[in-house]
């Protein structure tokens, strides 16, 4: 395994030549056309289904990482999935992200182990762009995409050469310096470096349960890339190492006086992450977009925790290899096909129980996967693009797969757009590595035996109109999804109120989700945007038949406004989301007759604002999030006592602190201004 990390380190392939307006080609739809609007989300107009966040749009709110630039996205969701380690996961179409395929420049990125944290891997300045896909998506990338691609574009080398210095201070204690810079080596090579520090100095402690608030974190990366690009033959590469530590818990600070005969419950989690690409292409009809391509990649993720007397301990390891052919014809048809390979590695060293006298057990797992898929796109005019795809692939721990794919886009007028879609994913469980929050509380942990692979097919539709009254540009749009899955991987919290079970579960299991979204410019500066979201996520999960997901809202509401006066010179935005409400894990009866907690949860507001004063070259803005002051009540169960058999820190459906506000600078300079 160590060989084809490193050959994926130094080795290559595929073209990823792309700009904030231009979507890379090769790697996601054919000749995408960008629909732009002064402020929001770019509609793309291909085959799929898809919007394009830029990095102006991520500039609206305080984007730290990947997980906070979904602020102003009716679309997807980024909640934390307990109140001690800080983990996060995204939600769409009101499913986990386990079933959206996370993607770093086109290649599959943060499975397994980095799934909970892996949102915070890649800081907001390193990002030069953020396709998301929902619903079926293209098979070029693989079979694992259920409800969608996130796809995340970083800084190029072959950009203007520039420098970057970006900072942020919260009134949390939490500092972040990034700096990104890159230069032009002759005529065809180019060289750059991505650098992020943070560290979170002190906890809180605001609802005074002894238990501070978020973790504090220190974490340390870098990712230094190359690119040359020849007339015929395109070449990048890139490296990225990453080092953090968290720690939660109890402090001294805060810890009761009457724990204070007890050992403090500590949560310390040290990851180091290495990953490493090569990519390059051929083109030999540049006229038709005719290219032979190949990528390879690898990474290692090394990660110690432990939740108390709790530990698990993971290395993971994979390897990723993608061929690929691509030509146009006529400009009418188009064909893509390729071969890959992926193969993932984990070995575990745990503790399920808080017994600090067992002994740690150990175990290991390996799943190899070889594939291969064919694409046609017929194109007549613009006026309809139809895409089918399918891919066969063959796991030698699960068996054969078989992925189909479709996609229909059909415009009746220039105002008009109709979309459809239609396809199916497959995911392998690895429920130790996905799921290792849960040992953030006193639950058992039951997995059953023989986990299956999970197989889901997802339907969806949609239609966007255009329309300019009294000259002004007004945008409107509505599409609905349905995802039905087979032996879908469950995480039952409702059958045992201290025990968290996870099994495969051939039952019915389905999610509804339908959205609606208007953009409004009554004005050159300002933009608005209003949307409302309806999902309806089932399965058993109390052996009574179908109920609703736990911790999941129904319903959203979300307004965003934007707004650029004196030429850009300032910009304002504020963006207010409702949450709806939900149910509850099932609770238990406690001695005194109440409930451990309540059996739903109601609505809730929040509000996110900040303003930004631009000069040349630098940029100066302060922010608010949550200044709702909305926050879970009692995140924490059993916070007076995590040694005790009632600890849980897992039950989550909200924000974890009340307003908080914060600075930050921007500073570039470009050679061409």
């Amino acid at each position: 395994m160590r060989h084809l990390v490193t050959v994926a380190a130094v080795c290559s392939a595929l073209y990823a030549y792309a700009l904030e307006e231009q979507p890379d080609s090769l790697f996601g739809e054919l000749d995408e056309v960008v629909v732009t609007t002064p402020k929001g989300p770019r509609k793309l107009m291909g085959v799929t289904n898809s919007e394009l966040i830029t990095a102006s749009e991520l500039k609206r709110a305080a984007c730290c990482n990947l997980g906070e630039s979904f602020t102003t996205n009716p679309s997807v969701d980024v909640n934390y999935t307990d109140a001690a380690t800080g983990a996060r996961q995204i939600r769409l179409l009101g499913l986990s992200g386990s079933y959206v395929q996370m993607l770093t420049e086109n290649i599959p990125n943060f499975r397994g182990a980095a799934s909970p944290y892996g949102l915070g891997y890649i800081p907001g300045p390193w990002m030069q762009s953020i396709q998301v896909s929902k619903g079926a998506s293209s098979v070029k990338n693989g079979y694992e995409s259920i409800t969608g691609q996130i796809n995340v574009e970083m800084k190029k080398p072959q950009l203007d050469p520039s420098l970057s210095v970006n900072g942020y201070y919260d009134m949390m204690n939490k500092l972040e310096l990034n700096a990104d810079g890159n230069l032009h080596l002759g005529r065809n090579w180019s060289g750059g470096l991505l650098t992020h520090f943070e560290n979170g100095f002190s906890g809180h402690d605001s609802n005074d349960d002894g238990f501070i608030d978020m973790p504090r974190v220190r974490q340390l990366s870098a990712m230094p890339r190359v690119a040359y690009l020849g007339r015929n033959y395109v070449f990048q590469a890139a490296a990225k190492i990453l080092d953090e530590r968290r720690i939660s818990g109890q402090d001294t600070h805060h810890a009761h006086p009457s724990m204070m005969d007890m050992p403090l419950y500590e949560i310390r989690i040290d990851t180091r992450r290495w990953e490493a690409f090569a990519k390059n292409a051929y083109m030999f009809d540049r006229d038709n977009d005719g290219n032979v391509a190949l990528i390879l990649s690898g990474s290692r993720h090394d990660q110690d925790a432990a939740y108390g007397l709790r530990i698990c301990n993971v290395d993971q390891r994979e390897a990723y290899a993608s061929l690929m052919f691509e030509r146009k014809w006529r400009g009418v048809h188009a064909l893509s096909a390729g071969l890959s390979f992926n193969y993932d590695y984990y070995r575990f060293h745990y503790r399920m129980q808080a017994d600090g006298g067992m002994p740690l057990s150990r175990s290991m797992s390996r799943e190899a996967v070889g594939g291969a898929y064919a694409q046609y796109t017929l194109n007549l005019d613009d006026k309809v693009v139809a895409m089918g795809g399918v891919r066969y692939d063959y796991s030698d721990v699960y068996g054969a797969m078989v992925t189909p794919r479709m996609h229909v886009r059909y415009n009746p007028s220039e105002a008009v757009t109709i979309h459809a879609s239609a396809g199916k994913g497959y995911r392998s469980p690895h429920p130790l590595a996905e799921y290792s929050y849960l040992l953030a509380s006193s639950r058992k942990i039951d997995i059953a035996p023989g986990l299956r692979r999970e197989a889901a097919r997802n339907f969806g539709a949609g239609a966007g109109w255009t329309l300019y009254p009294a000259g002004k540009r007004l945008q409107f749009s509505g599409e609905y999804y349905y995802t039905d899955f087979s032996d879908q991987l469950m995480l039952n919290l409702d059958r045992d109120p201290h025990a968290a079970y996870i099994y495969s579960d051939n039952g019915r299991s389905y999610s509804h989700s339908l959205q609606i979204e208007a953009t409004f410019e009554p004005l050159s500066e300002l933009s608005v945007t209003a949307a409302w979201r309806f999902t309806d996520v089932k399965a058993d999960y109390t052996g009574h038949g179908l109920s609703q997901k736990p911790l999941t809202s129904r319903h959203k509401g979300l307004l965003t406004v934007g707004w650029s006066p004196d030429m850009g010179l300032w910009q304002v935005d504020a963006t207010f989301v409702l949450n709806g409400p939900g149910r509850m894990p099932t609770p238990y009866e406690k001695a005194d007759g109440t409930l451990s907690w309540p059996e739903r949860y109601k609505a809730f507001p929040q509000l996110n604002a900040q303003v930004t004063r631009n000069f040349r070259h630098w940029a100066i803005y302060v922010g608010g999030e949550n200044l709702t002051g909305f926050r879970q009540n009692n995140p924490i169960i059993g916070a007076s006592d995590p040694w005790g058999p009632d600890f849980d820190a897992t039950m989550i459906y909200g924000p974890l602190h009340g307003a908080m506000v914060y600075v930050g600078f921007r500073y570039n300079i470009t050679k061409y201004l």
